[in-house]
């Protein structure tokens, strides 16, 4: 088989979200946008419902409908993007509840799905979506007639415990809803590592869930096997790949593996990210190019038939330092080549 494999344990992200819902003064929900941040909406999907999720977030609605027809009914599914137009019928017809961003928003749904369930989302200082506190002082005496199920707000540095950002925010979000009656939520997974005064009714969990940071105690997620396709020997003075980056100083024995930047291994990564063959690592040579990329696997005793990128050697945040990079983006640019298998 020439095609990658990519390796999703259901089960280690199911116990990662039992970890942070234990960690949550409220209920953990989970956030599945862009695919299940590229493992899968489907298959994640289903699996942390039936490990007790029944909160969901997503991006757009879009999203929302393929998650409902993955999980069925019961669980709610929240819209970061809140209404836009083109949405009102996938928002009637999957049951979804579009977060409110703006005074524009909330009067096209209200002319177009007034009876619709809504939450509500917040610029606490992030300056990214949600209502300002002038905006919601405005329409709260209309949106407390809406009822809406829950109000939001998202931490812009969550991930640094000790940015005085986190405490800005908290004492923002609690001044503009300290007199509405509803579900409240504020974290995300680092809003979770920051304590329970900022996790309110519901947390959102994303990353952590995946194995990324800044969670540091999750379970590794994904695996990523690629297979060798050729082995050879460099003579001194050659050289591997576009545009001779790279030369041998010695006899090199090379493995050209089957994946490249169109299955999200970046450019970037040319000529320093490590691959391994059981404990043995071995560098990446040359160019990245689209399709395959050579690697340095002198060291290995038998020519290996295949090289793991990621696996417990190399978590995703550990390579994303090697593209100058973060775990997110590594998760979610993973291609469509690879032959995806759930455990």
């Amino acid at each position: 088989m020439s095609s990658a494999e990519l390796y999703i344990n259901l089960a280690n992200i199911c116990s990662n979200w039992n970890a942070l819902n234990s960690l949550s003064n409220g209920a953990a929900g989970a956030v599945v946008k862009a695919n299940a941040y590229g493992l899968g909406i489907k298959e994640v999907g289903i699996s942390l419902a039936k490990a007790g999720a029944r909160d969901f977030f997503v991006a757009i609605a879009e999203e929302g409908a393929a998650l409902r027809r993955a999980v069925g009914p019961g669980p709610k599914i929240y819209i970061f993007s809140g209404h836009m137009v083109g949405d009102t019928t996938l928002l009637r017809d999957f049951d979804l509840i579009p977060l409110i961003n703006s005074a524009k928003q909330l009067l096209f749904h209200l002319e177009n799905s007034s009876n619709q369930l809504i939450g509500i989302q917040l610029d606490t200082g992030m300056n990214r979506l949600g209502m300002e506190a002038t905006e919601f002082q405005e329409l709260n005496e209309t949106i407390s007639k809406l009822k809406p199920d829950l109000i939001i707000s998202h931490l812009a540095c969550a991930d640094d415990q000790t940015h005085p950002m986190n405490e800005k925010q908290l004492v923002n979000f609690n001044a503009m809803t300290k007199d509405i009656n509803c579900k409240k939520s504020l974290a995300a997974t680092g809003g979770i590592l920051l304590g329970k005064q900022y996790h309110f009714d519901i947390t959102r969990p994303g990353i952590g869930l995946y194995g990324g940071n800044p969670y540091s105690n999750a379970k590794r997620v994904i695996g990523l096997k690629l297979p060798v396709i050729q082995i050879r020997t460099v003579l001194p003075d050659e050289t591997v790949g576009y545009s001779n980056t790279w030369t041998a100083k010695k006899i090199t024995k090379v493995a050209t593996v089957s994946s490249g930047y169109a299955d999200g291994i970046f450019r970037n990564m040319s000529n320093k990210a490590t691959l391994y063959y059981n404990e043995i690592p071995n560098s990446i040579i040359g160019r990245i190019s689209m399709d395959l990329i050579g690697v340095d696997v002198s060291n290995c005793k038998e020519d290996p038939d295949y090289l793991w990128l990621l696996n417990g050697k190399q978590s995703i945040d550990d390579l994303a330092e090697e593209a100058n990079s973060i775990g997110y983006e590594i998760l979610t640019a993973l291609g469509q080549r690879y032959n995806r298998i759930y455990i």
